[in-house]
């Protein structure tokens, strides 16, 4: 398929011819909601820990004699009933990555792909290139898109005029093509690809 390349003022410039294979496949809300869950999952820290009896501090000693003083026997003042006690099936360090192939991974990225070919929502711009960094002028240039939720994809690396541009956009995200994903894909409302990012995406998918 063939889509209109554009500048920063909005003109055409140009034909982008875009792989089938990558950009043309039928979408799968499965596959997209595994990558999501995988991605989601994966970033987590697992850092989170509560204190189980063995990390309190304080003695083995019985606090007070089995019987005769009208309380329930108690063995140790650490238990988790006590006040300051341990917490019973706390949440402990852990790892909450989970494993997908990665025919997977590179399935739901070209579906994600082609859900934003299909939603009408990929613009393809033909360099982010800037001989400054501007704010303003790129709020002309957004508003010129009609983009406001938007993730921009470079080639091998980002204009440091652009992302400097950008940076202070609200819901406007930049990426390398390398760090490109279905997450960042599906959460903005739309795409910009730049040429560069094209060709580096169809290397990176094997197309």
């Amino acid at each position: 398929m063939q889509l209109n390349v554009i500048n920063f003022d909005g003109k055409s410039v140009g034909k982008a011819t875009l792989n089938d294979a990558i950009f043309g496949i039928e979408p799968r809300s499965d596959i997209l909601h595994r990558v999501v869950q995988y991605q989601l999952a994966n970033r987590r820290a697992g850092t989170h820990k509560a204190k189980s009896i063995s990390d309190i501090s304080g003695s083995t000693k019985k606090p007070f004699k089995q019987k005769g003083t009208g309380h329930a026997r108690q063995g140790s003042t650490r238990s988790p009933h006590m006040r300051g006690g341990a917490v019973i099936f706390g949440p402990v360090v852990r790892s909450h990555e989970i494993d997908l192939p990665k025919k997977i991974r590179a399935l739901g990225l070209k579906m994600a792909l082609s859900s934003k070919i299909k939603e009408g929502k990929i613009v393809i711009l033909d360099s982010e290139a800037m001989k400054a960094p501007k704010t303003s002028e790129m709020t002309k240039v957004l508003e010129k898109m009609n983009v406001k939720n938007v993730l921009f994809v470079g080639g091998e690396a980002v204009d440091t005029n652009f992302k400097k541009s950008v940076a202070n956009i609200p819901h406007v995200d930049v990426l390398p093509t390398i760090g490109l994903n279905v997450y960042d894909i599906l959460k903005h409302d739309n795409l910009v690809l730049t040429q560069d990012a094209i060709q580096k995406i169809e290397e990176r998918l094997g197309a």
